[in-house]
């Protein structure tokens, strides 16, 4: 990162998942081992090839009102849960309100009101339709909320870069902060999209896990026995902040976004390019001005699926070597989609502020193609003296690809 640059500072966290509705807690299910994926027993779900998802369980009713719950999709709802607890953790800064903004991305946004709302129109006609339709479908939904409610006049985007969508979110973030354009972010990504369409939508090209006898078992990254990833639902966001602004109200410094790339395959609609992969993880290290020798460890996007983690897996290698330590804690909480490199960030700020990095689930017998230091155990100890810094990986389907590297501070 050029000197003359303001430094993009993480000053709050918050995240709401199927481990918890808290970083606090996400973080104790993840160094216990927990997993957050089950079986699906809604009525919905029986005919379904795949009847297996993380879905969040907290009471949505308390944390927000009757009001908020009835005007709001679940996408929005997740979103403003998190952003909530990040906002409170950072201390609710003190900013004008022209220079906060909001950023955050998602694949399918309200995609569950879309649904439900056309299934009321078909069953019981035009005035069945709520009134709230239109606004809890948007996409940019979450984004809007979480402004209005915290007030951020400095633009409210939407990145919608399928899988990548948080990861993206959060380089956008930090480049507002680095240019001068805002001094606070609210940043991160959402989905939830555990509903039939999506799916049979995956089922049909064979992406997901058909272990439903064994839903903790499921979501395998890296083991040599993963037949696909496990849906999931979840929210992960970040407080970024100038250096300036941070250290003026004496505020906690957890992180820092020390780099970020996004890039684009143009290569295939679904097909990942492990090419791409080792470009926008380079990319990132540039943008951070660091080597690979200064990243101790590289959160994975390693979903689960045959093909993604190896070709993944072979790009790593290609960076870093051999002997970084690597972890995907998709494996406990399953695939965020748009908020999985979020929620992988706000990982990789715990790891940073503890000196733990969780393990990687269900690794029985490590694929033999996979050449690297893939942490198994619960809770591995960072080595110390260890680089204080890792990387985020996070791709998505339409060749989004986007690398994040955090530094302790």
């Amino acid at each position: 990162m050029p000197v003359d640059q303001p430094r993009a500072l993480i000053t709050g966290a918050g995240t709401i998942n199927p481990l918890g509705s808290s970083v606090a807690e996400t973080w104790t299910g993840l160094l216990a081992g927990q997993s957050g994926i089950t079986a699906l027993d809604e009525d919905w779900a029986e005919r379904l090839p795949v009847r297996i998802a993380g879905q969040v369980t907290a009471d949505l009713s308390e944390h927000l009102t009757t009001r908020e719950l009835k005007r709001m999709d679940r996408c929005g709802q997740l979103a403003l849960v998190a952003a909530r607890e990040a906002w409170q953790q950072a201390g609710a800064p003190d900013v004008d309100p022209e220079r906060f903004a909001v950023v955050i991305g998602s694949a399918y946004g309200g995609l569950g009101s879309t649904l439900e709302q056309d299934r009321a129109l078909a069953s019981g006609g035009p005035r069945r339709v709520s009134p709230h339709t239109l606004t809890r479908l948007m996409v940019n939904g979450p984004a809007a909320w979480v402004s209005i409610d915290l007030g951020a006049r400095g633009g409210a985007r939407t990145p919608v870069s399928a899988c990548a969508s948080g990861a993206e979110a959060i380089v956008q973030g930090a480049e507002m902060i680095r240019s001068g354009a805002a001094d606070v972010v609210i940043a991160g990504g959402v989905d939830a999209s555990v509903n039939d369409l999506v799916i049979t939508g995956f089922s049909q090209i064979r992406a997901l896990s058909t272990r439903n006898g064994e839903p903790q078992l499921a979501s395998r990254p890296f083991d040599g026995g993963r037949d696909g990833f496990v849906l999931a639902e979840g929210a992960g966001i970040v407080v970024l902040e100038s250096e300036a602004h941070a250290l003026a109200r004496g505020a906690a410094i957890l992180g820092a976004v020390a780099g970020g790339a996004v890039t684009s395959d143009a290569n295939d609609i679904v097909a990942a390019d492990p090419a791409m992969q080792r470009r926008v993880m380079q990319k990132a290290l540039e943008s951070a001005g660091m080597q690979a020798s200064e990243i101790g460890f590289v959160h994975a996007h390693a979903t689960s699926t045959p093909v993604g983690d190896r070709l993944e897996a072979q790009a790593i290698n290609a960076i870093f070597g051999a002997d970084v330590p690597v972890t995907s804690t998709k494996g406990h909480t399953g695939h965020l989609l748009g908020g999985a490199g979020a929620l992988a960030a706000v990982v990789v700020v715990q790891a940073l502020q503890t000196g733990q990095l969780p393990g990687t689930a269900n690794v029985e017998a490590l694929d033999p193609e996979v050449n690297l230091n893939i942490v198994t155990e619960n809770a591995h100890t960072l080595a110390a003296g260890s680089a204080p810094a890792g990387l985020v990986n996070a791709f998505g389907f339409g060749g989004h690809s986007v690398a994040l590297v955090i530094t302790a501070g």
